[in-house]
């Protein structure tokens, strides 16, 4: 027995030789390994913002007067509008709006100011470009914010409301949008790079005509199959390690769970994405095709995953899906973990379900692929 159990390690430790040697001979694979997600956390860290601001502002100002100029600089001294455009009419700054040229128009009355001195109410006309929906929401809300600002300014007997409310932001509170995004970009870093490394790996074996090779050796096809997965978990966990330092060192993620249950739990999903890349690659015949076959899965993987838009905002059968969504229980993982610093028994659903998504993969993967070896 103890030379057996010694013949089939030696044998699981040969292919897995084989195999680092061939992905270290891959140039393609290590640029896919390194360059793609360095680039993804960078852009997706840096660009993506729900923070809309210096939006294009123009203004006919009709009474043209102190009082009138005082409300302009209410709406641009914070840098969210920004006067652009100043026409003539009505019906100009219209066109404007109309053509994309302005987010919002402005037009205050001739009798602004007479009718402020005089205690009445005064209305104002506001345009707002609504092809963007979320834009045109941000902007309205926006304006109507300034211009009850405005208005409590100048009437101090209604500068202080009945009730006020105190807001106090936890885990965020200098409201930073790469603290909700990059956790996020973290996991769909995995999921690309993991199912497609991981599914080309194996679909060469087809392409180069290795597959039938193995068939003639005396391993097993789960030691065939164990021997691709180690390596590409050991290099997709370095990805672990580049991604979890750019957030910690570039956009100042502060990391308040432990590291290691984070390490860990990370390395649980990348057998996932494995088990993913591995499911495609028996399900395709050639690299063209298990990377358009990739892309069929991973799109809808990442939509439902709240990496990049709150799962909250989904209709609800798609909130229903997304718990089928195994990218999603990582994000919430990841996210719980970093900011919050969540101890493991509050995230127990989610590791639970990672887990099943492992198995279930893994299991399907192992299965598909031995039979291939039949």
């Amino acid at each position: 027995m103890k030379g057996l159990a010694s013949l089939r390690e030696s044998r699981f430790w040969a292919l897995t030789r084989k195999e680092i040697r061939q992905i270290l001979k891959n140039r393609q694979l290590i640029f896919l390994l390194l360059f793609p997600p360095t680039v993804q956390l960078l852009v997706f860290g840096l660009a993506l913002s729900p923070v809309v601001d210096h939006l294009k502002l123009g203004v006919v100002d009709y009474a043209n007067s102190a009082e009138s100029r005082e409300l302009v600089s209410a709406l641009v001294e914070n840098d969210v509008f920004e006067v652009t455009a100043t026409p003539f009419n009505q019906a100009d700054l219209g066109h404007q709006v109309q053509r994309g040229k302005l987010n919002a128009g402005l037009v205050i009355p001739p009798a602004f100011d007479r009718d402020l001195q005089e205690g009445r109410s005064v209305e104002v006309q506001v345009f707002i470009d609504g092809v963007d929906a979320n834009t045109a929401g941000i902007t309205q809300g926006y304006i109507n914010q300034i211009l009850n600002q405005y208005t409590r300014r100048r009437h101090s007997q209604i500068a202080r409301l009945p009730v006020e409310t105190a807001t106090r932001f936890l885990y965020n509170p200098g409201l930073m949008s790469s603290w909700f995004f990059v956790p996020g970009v973290i996991g769909l870093v995995l999921t690309l790079t993991g199912s497609l490394v991981s599914s080309v790996t194996v679909i060469r074996e087809k392409d180069v005509g290795t597959l039938e090779q193995l068939l003639m050796t005396p391993a097993a096809g789960w030691e065939i199959l164990l021997a691709k997965v180690v390596p590409l978990f050991v290099l997709l966990m370095g990805d672990v390690l580049l991604a979890s330092a750019m957030g910690r060192f570039i956009f100042q993620l502060p990391f308040r769970g432990n590291y290691l249950i984070f390490l860990s739990l990370s390395g649980l999903y990348v057998f996932v994405s494995i088990g993913l890349g591995i499911l495609l690659a028996t399900l395709s015949r050639t690299q063209q095709q298990v990377v358009l076959t990739s892309f069929f899965f991973n799109v809808p993987i990442i939509q439902f995953s709240g990496a990049i838009a709150p799962i909250e905002t989904m209709p609800p059968l798609f909130q229903f899906l997304a718990w089928f969504d195994p990218l999603r229980h990582y994000v919430t993982i990841a996210r719980s973990l970093i900011l919050k610093g969540e101890a493991v028994g509050a995230l127990w659903p989610h590791i639970a379900a990672l887990f099943a998504f492992a198995v279930v993969l893994m299991s399907i993967s192992v299965s598909r692929f031995r039979s291939q070896l039949i």
